[in-house]
């Protein structure tokens, strides 16, 4: 619940969004529970996508509406393949943090609060109409006083000022949410196969993080320290003296979108060249500094030419609110995971996904590991080209497949997994739209090479899973052969105390069931017919009391 004195507006907000929640709350009960145990989960189940994509469609319309958190809520849920249907996460993906502008007249207040001073008297120029707005602030194009000007060595600036009241705003949401989350481990489906209330913890620090500008300041200047050498990297430089907790001023290093081919080639620069360019930097944060930029979408890369003929073009990286870490477990589980794949070992792979963090406890791998194993066993060691040429149906049934023994298990990413996946993902896309042939295994291979090279234990490991596949290869025609001589002697068998027990009860069980399902059918044809044919609707309406007198007899028996 928010906080008391808390306005009006806002637990208004509060009220809307648990509304929501609890309506989505009912509807999966109905769908999911109540109808599957009366008989009709055939009927449940035809039209599930069609609610679930209705129930993502009112999400997107309400985060559209409130703004704030919400939007960044839906953004979140449509990269969170591994615990959410397609259904959702399709509905969700075009959701853009493009909202109307706040009135100047706040932006400068808050502004003049929080720097202290008129906002004439900071800077020369200050531009009225934002460059962008978003839900939690916008940004503005200004040009810094001479005496600043003359101390960092450049004028024109952009300025992104928090939107006033925002921090209130996401502290209602974040309670909502939280609430929302404690609903949810009550639900034993849910529970089991996800942490809903660290899903909800993760995003609250993420968000939380990009209202504090302090602190994208200093991802901004610690990106800058990793590429400091790097001459095709460009980063903004941070004006501290015009910078707070709700404004950050940084250099205007506005420049070709890097998506907008016709400007590169009017520039005479190669968008093949750009995308590999990107790639490059984008696996060099990844594999190497361990700091990556997480929102690489095209509006935050731009492409600056040269400033004399002959000089080299540069990749300007810009917004540092979302960055990603790759720490020494997760950089760990990277090489275990790249080894495991390299070695086509399902085993192994598992074993990676569980150091990394992916598998929640009590998970039951069996089913992954085949599905891994499979996956392998089909299209290991293809390349590009080959996987091109497959047939897109068999690809896209593997793949449906496939995510759904993911979702059925408590698999879960942590953050900077899935910012990560994010960022390759968005990577992808922008180097696709650049050149259409672009390979980005091609890109990652001398990366990933590295990082298995960098390490003796990886050799170690590679040569002591080799010796334990040619020993196991070695041995079994001896054990194949002792196998089939128990066959023909009669001397296998299989221990399973209890079996004829549980089947009998399992029998038992499968009876009521039937009558169960019988019950419900002839009650509800019934109900159903009674208007249109008096006499069967209620002859079936008085036949379904035998089927149900099996099973109260039956439960009374056990």
């Amino acid at each position: 619940m928010p906080q008391p004195g808390v306005s009006a507006p806002l637990r208004a907000r509060y009220r809307r969004i648990m509304r929501f929640a609890a309506r989505a709350f009912v509807q999966a009960w109905w769908f999911e529970f109540v109808l599957p145990r009366i008989g009709l989960r055939r009927f449940a189940a035809r039209g599930q996508t069609a609610r679930l994509q209705r129930l993502a469609r009112r999400f997107h319309d309400l985060a559209v509406d409130l703004g704030g958190l919400m939007i960044k809520m839906g953004q979140f849920m449509s990269s969170r393949l591994d615990v959410l249907p397609p259904e959702i996460t399709s509905e969700l993906e075009g959701l853009q943090d493009e909202v109307a502008a706040e009135p100047f007249d706040r932006i400068r207040a808050q502004a003049e609060a929080e720097l202290g001073i008129p906002l004439d008297l900071a800077f020369a120029v200050f531009d009225p109409e934002p460059i962008a707005a978003a839900s939690l602030g916008q940004a503005h194009r200004a040009r810094l006083s001479p005496a600043i000007a003359g101390e960092v060595g450049f004028a024109d600036v952009v300025v992104k000022v928090q939107r006033p009241g925002i921090e209130e705003i996401v502290a209602v949401d974040l309670a909502a949410l939280r609430r929302v989350g404690r609903w949810l481990t009550r639900v034993r489906l849910v529970s089991s196969r996800v942490d809903a209330p660290a899903l909800v913890e993760e995003f609250a620090a993420t968000s939380l993080a990009e209202i504090d500008y302090l602190h994208e300041a200093g991802n901004a200047e610690r990106f800058a320290a990793d590429f400091a050498g790097d001459s095709r990297i460009r980063i903004p430089v941070v004006v501290w003296e015009r910078t707070s907790l709700r404004v950050l001023t940084l250099s205007d290093v506005t420049a070709i979108k890097i998506t907008d081919v016709p400007a590169l080639e009017a520039a005479g620069i190669d968008p093949a060249a750009v995308a590999q360019e990107l790639a490059r930097a984008t696996f060099q944060q990844i594999f190497v500094t361990g700091f990556f930029h997480a929102d690489p979408h095209p509006g935050n890369i731009f492409v600056t030419p040269g400033k004399a003929a002959g000089d080299p073009w540069r990749l300007t990286y810009v917004d540092f609110g979302m960055m990603g870490e790759i720490s020494d477990s997760l950089r760990a589980g990277l090489r275990d995971f790249i080894l495991a794949v390299v070695a086509r070992d399902g085993r192994a792979l598992i074993a990676a996904l569980e150091r990394l963090g992916v598998l929640l406890p009590g998970a039951d791998t069996e089913e992954l590991e085949r599905a891994m194993t499979a996956s392998f066993d089909r299209f290991g060691g293809m390349g590009v080209a080959e996987l091109r040429d497959l047939d897109p149906r068999e690809l896209e049934a593997f793949a449906r497949q496939f995510g759904d023994t993911i979702r059925s298990l408590p698999f879960q990413l942590p953050e900077n997994f899935l910012l990560l996946i994010r960022t390759i993902s968005l990577i992808s896309g922008v180097t696709s739209a650049l050149n259409r042939e672009f390979n980005m295994w091609d890109a990652v291979d001398p990366f990933a090479r590295s990082v298995l090279s960098n390490s003796t234990r990886d050799v170690r490991e590679l040569g002591r899973r080799a010796v334990g596949y040619a020993t196991t290869m070695a041995r079994l025609p001896q054990r194949f052969d002792e196998l089939v001589t128990r066959i023909d002697r009669g001397q296998l068998a299989v221990r399973a105390p209890g079996v004829e027990r549980r089947l009998s009860s399992l029998e038992r069980l499968l009876g009521r069931l039937v009558s169960a399902v019988v019950f419900a059918a002839m009650l509800f044809s019934g109900v159903l017919l009674v208007r249109s044919d008096e006499v069967w609707g209620w002859t079936l309406m008085a036949a379904s009391v035998v089927p149900l007198i099996h099973v109260a007899l039956t439960m009374r028996r056990r």
